[in-house]
């Protein structure tokens, strides 16, 4: 008989951290502690759930099978306890986080950490990665995103406005000179960035959407590696005002055709749709706006180019 929500609780963090290690480091355990709870649980259940390796752990037909049904129980579980955090108004308990990896470094870390400052009941959970994270599937209570919502599983809270600009270091425009209109880009070194970098760059007109097609000099599939580069005078990138705020304030980067308007999505909070949303991620949204509202990158999003 399964009686043990802590041994579920490691195989689930296991999965989605994708090795024994991982899990250790999120659950403030050692790694023999979670070695040992898994070992536990598989003898009980006399199944092998997961292939382990040095690095990875790989989930068994069985492994994928029972963590469906182990979803479950621990997500019935959370929802018993934000019921009960709801009736009291506890803020406390264990906030799943989850955020885009330059945007999550600059803004949610601080965020973060003054948050557990006013409420020390509350541990977190920060998973910072640009990919889309499936927040029903991995157990995540909050995932901070640009664009679209495409899963009608969950909710989406418009948090903070956004703009996309396109920037560059003061010496490079020196060198090159300062772009005047859209055309004039093909002439200048762009660096494009995503995963897959992207080969356009979307402006928004009064006609609607423009594409414009980029030949870039330089292609990264990491966002805060491509604002380095054009920190140090590689070249013109794209980025979100929320990345570069900082360096337009310190002068490290100037906007580059600031009169014309990159197609681009607010930033927005969403959780899921199918559980009352507790306490202590409703505190930390309205935290977390104040925090952002207090910044230098809230006055340039807010601001007409």
């Amino acid at each position: 008989m399964l009686d043990d929500l802590g041994e579920l609780r490691t195989f689930d963090r296991i999965v989605f951290g994708g090795s024994l290690s991982a899990a250790a480091r999120e659950l403030g355990v050692s790694l023999a502690v979670v070695s040992k709870r898994l070992t536990a649980l598989e003898a009980r259940l006399q199944v092998r759930l997961l292939n382990r390796s040095t690095r990875r752990a790989s989930l068994t037909d069985d492994g994928v099978l029972f963590h469906q049904h182990c979803r479950r129980v621990l997500e019935a579980v959370e929802a018993a306890e934000s019921a009960l955090e709801e009736r009291h108004s506890v803020v406390a308990g264990v906030l799943k986080l989850t955020a885009p990896n330059g945007f999550g470094r600059r803004h949610i870390v601080p965020a973060v950490r003054s948050f557990q400052q006013e409420h020390p009941g509350v541990r977190v959970h920060l998973s910072l990665r640009d990919e889309l994270v499936d927040l029903v599937g991995e157990g995540v209570e909050l995932a901070i995103r640009y664009g679209a919502l495409n899963d009608s599983r969950l909710v989406a809270r418009q948090l903070a406005p956004n703009r996309r600009i396109l920037c560059a270091s003061p010496a490079y425009l020196q060198r090159r000179g300062m772009p005047t209109c859209i055309e004039d880009l093909r002439d200048h070194d762009c660096i494009a960035s995503g995963s897959p970098p992207v080969s356009q760059w979307l402006f928004a007109t009064p006609r609607g959407t423009l594409s414009v097609p980029i030949e870039a000099s330089t292609l990264c599939d990491d966002g805060e590696a491509a604002q380095l580069m054009a920190v140090q005078g590689a070249g013109i990138a794209r980025k979100s005002i929320w990345d570069v705020a900082d360096d337009l304030e310190a002068g490290t980067l100037v906007e580059v055709l600031p009169h014309l308007a990159l197609a681009t999505s607010p930033l927005s909070a969403v959780h899921g749709s199918g559980k009352q949303v507790a306490p202590r991620v409703r505190v930390f949204l309205d935290h977390l706006l104040r925090h952002l509202q207090g910044s230098v990158a809230w006055r340039h999003a807010t601001s007409a180019a």
